[in-house]
């Protein structure tokens, strides 16, 4: 079975499961303008085209740090079926019609901290702010997509999955493409 395929039927088992409020959420690492590597959860959106698609402004540090190094590695942890599943891949932006897409389907609150907030900018009077974005979803009215408000999708070339066993000896396969292909080896817990 391909990796992709494997994700998906893994994913929607821990979602039947999931007790999380935020059962989509994936650790992101860049790698930072300073080398150091940089960690942060954000929401999986799906898989497009075999790619894993992630979204947040393009101005934000993991925005910047991709625009710098395309180089990306997803880690999800699944509490109810005890499995994780580590992903290395490339990120390329996304077409501007999926930034949309995504955008739209973002509760309100969301698109108001979005066409408001510059993420991970140092503010003064976040009472300030947050009267402003209240302000924005009372107005009611649609709010447009920032230019800088996009998205990434990540294609793997390599894929880790590991189930967790009592025993402790759990069970890694890993997923790599080799010569276009995915190559599969079974590795040591």
């Amino acid at each position: 079975m391909e990796p992709i395929e494997i994700f998906k039927r893994w994913f929607n088992e821990e979602l039947k499961l999931s007790k999380a409020r935020i059962p989509t959420a994936v650790c992101l690492s860049t790698v930072g303008i300073d080398n150091f590597p940089n960690a942060r959860f954000v929401s999986f959106k799906e898989i497009f085209d075999n790619s894993f698609i992630i979204t947040g402004p393009l101005n934000s540090r993991k925005g910047i740090e991709i625009e710098n190094n395309d180089k990306v590695a997803l880690t999800f942890w699944w509490t109810e079926t005890e499995r994780q599943i580590r992903i290395q891949g490339v990120a390329t932006k996304i077409s501007e019609g999926l930034a949309e897409k995504y955008f739209k389907e973002r509760n309100v609150n969301s698109q108001a901290v979005s066409s408001i907030c510059e993420q991970g900018n140092e503010i003064d009077n976040v009472e300030q702010l947050e009267k402003r974005v209240l302000e924005k979803v009372l107005e009611k009215s649609k709010i447009t997509r920032p230019q800088n408000w996009s998205g990434f999708s990540i294609k793997p070339t390599r894929i880790e999955f590991m189930e967790f066993k009592k025993t402790r000896f759990h069970d890694r396969k890993l997923y790599e493409i080799v010569k276009g292909e995915w190559n599969i080896k079974q590795i040591q817990p």
